[in-house]
């Protein structure tokens, strides 16, 4: 079992799953990160079975996200780039378990998007209980990855994804 800790959560993969911290690759951080004037990244990498998938987790319980930025929006563009920065590891990177991993996450036949969302409730209104709209967010991801994956998922502790390989805590 792999265990990958983000912010103030722990996400447990199993055995059949290859998991890592994309955002901390080597590659990413000394070759690709400067690309084009600066490139994003997502968290986590995920490889199960014919599925390659792509985790961004933000965590905002302790620290509200306090920016009125497009949440989809920004998942969307870390997504873009982190497929970018998996060609070009596949061929260029220097470190070659990161090179071989990048080649067995493009030659998957499927991506998967992930947002995993945690925030504060906020008690001003029975109606939205939270700062940031999940439906809009979600939306937004539809619409910007339909060409990457047609049903990207938003989940959190009290919701969890249906059919993801990971368990969190």
């Amino acid at each position: 079992m792999t265990e990958i800790e983000e912010g103030g959560l722990k996400f447990s993969f199993p055995d059949h799953c290859e998991a890592t911290k994309y955002d901390d690759w080597a590659f990413y951080r000394q070759q690709f990160q400067s690309v084009a004037g600066g490139s994003k990244a997502v968290d986590i990498l995920c490889l199960a079975q014919d599925v390659s998938w792509l985790i961004e987790i933000k965590d905002y319980r302790q620290h509200p996200r306090t920016k009125p930025s497009d949440l989809g929006g920004e998942v969307a563009s870390k997504v873009r780039d982190t497929l970018a920065g998996l060609a070009a590891a596949s061929a260029n990177a220097n470190d070659k378990g990161e090179q071989a991993l990048a080649e067995r996450a493009l030659a998957k036949r499927r991506w998967r998007v992930a947002l995993h969302l945690e925030q504060q409730s906020v008690a001003t209104s029975p109606l939205r209980p939270q700062a940031i709209n999940l439906a809009n967010v979600l939306k937004k991801l539809r619409m910007n990855l339909k060409a990457i994956d047609t049903q990207p998922m938003v989940v959190s502790l009290q919701r969890p994804g249906s059919g993801t390989p990971w368990t969190v805590q």
